[in-house]
């Protein structure tokens, strides 16, 4: 994608590492549980991610997971939490976790974030999305 490519950013967007094992995971259980497609997905080495990170003046590692989301950036725990209310069954439930500081969540997360290499493994690269997926990556 050329740097003049234009990006729809006000739209529900989840960032993630396309190399980590336990994100490619994420991503999948997300869009199980999606069925209305509300989100859309790119690695954070992509060019697209990269556009929308800057069209948001962000910033982030590839340590961290992110949600763009109505014009607002959540990243780490909260990100996640987020991701939860938008999912359908009881996965909901799970943003009560909200109600934690958000240092001791983001604390975990951050030493979850740092050792999911090695506990999980990665892929030689980025993902890619099965044809039935391929119109919700950018």
């Amino acid at each position: 994608m050329s740097t003049d490519t234009k990006i729809d950013t006000s739209g529900t967007y989840v960032l993630f590492d396309g190399v980590c094992n336990v994100c490619n995971y994420w991503v999948q259980f997300i869009i199980k549980r999606d069925p209305k497609a509300q989100f859309r997905f790119a690695s954070l080495q992509s060019e697209e991610a990269q556009l929308l990170l800057q069209a948001h003046e962000q910033k982030v590692t590839l340590d961290s997971i992110v949600l763009l989301q109505d014009g607002k950036v959540y990243t780490e725990s909260t990100a996640i939490l987020q991701i939860f209310k938008k999912l359908t069954g009881m996965w909901k439930l799970l943003s009560v976790f909200q109600i934690v500081p958000k240092f001791i969540r983001d604390s975990l997360y951050r030493w979850f974030a740092k050792n999911r290499y090695r506990w999980f493994g990665q892929q030689e690269s980025c993902m890619i999305p099965t044809p039935e997926v391929r119109q919700r990556f950018l």
